[in-house]
């Protein structure tokens, strides 16, 4: 796993950009309809399961199960972006539930992906504080699903900026640590 996100750090930085500029989409127009929010999040959706596909397809060098795990969190993505491209008309409520099932399970699953990692990287927490916020999200919206749209879109924006930060110092902190890597080992 460690071999993995080390070489394909940048996708974990694409991961976070979109998180967050999906955030800042949602802030700058809280009055967004329904149409546009299950739009929006179909492509970040679709944009962070493709990103995670990606980098499990791309590195033939990471162990099998490790591909198959980042892989899965990818396939969830996409399968969550395509259900909502493929029903706007789905209910603030059903969206509501969509939304919070994909958090949770992103969230365990990046839990488990650093569960790994700290195998490879002493003291590694922030792809667990990551999957904490997405399980947390998930939680609440489970929780609280009547609090209205304006409060679900603030939740929603707030945690893919935070979410977002996360995965980007994730990101460079793996491209460091790299680069660290790299210099020592032998030519």
């Amino acid at each position: 796993m460690g071999d993995l996100l080390l070489r394909r750090w940048w996708l974990v930085v694409v991961r976070g950009v979109a998180a967050i500029l999906f955030g800042v989409l949602s802030l700058v127009w809280p009055g967004l309809t329904l149409l546009v929010l299950v739009v929006l999040f179909a492509v970040y959706a679709l944009l962070d399961g493709i990103a995670a596909i990606a980098g499990a397809a791309a590195d033939k060098l990471a162990p099998s199960a490790d591909r198959w795990l980042v892989g899965l969190l990818g396939a969830f993505g996409v399968l969550a972006g395509l259900v909502a491209l493929l029903m706007p008309g789905i209910t603030a409520l059903v969206l509501l539930f969509l939304i919070g099932a994909w958090a949770v399970v992103t969230g365990v699953l990046e839990i488990m992906t650093g569960w790994q990692l700290r195998k490879v990287i002493t003291g590694e927490w922030l792809l667990f504080v990551s999957g904490a916020l997405s399980v947390v999200l998930g939680g609440l919206l489970f929780a609280f699903p009547g609090e209205g749209a304006v409060a679900l879109i603030v939740t929603i924006a707030m945690f893919a900026i935070l979410w977002g930060i996360v995965l980007v110092l994730l990101g460079v902190r793996l491209r460091k640590l790299g680069r660290d890597l790299a210099s020592t080992q032998p030519r």
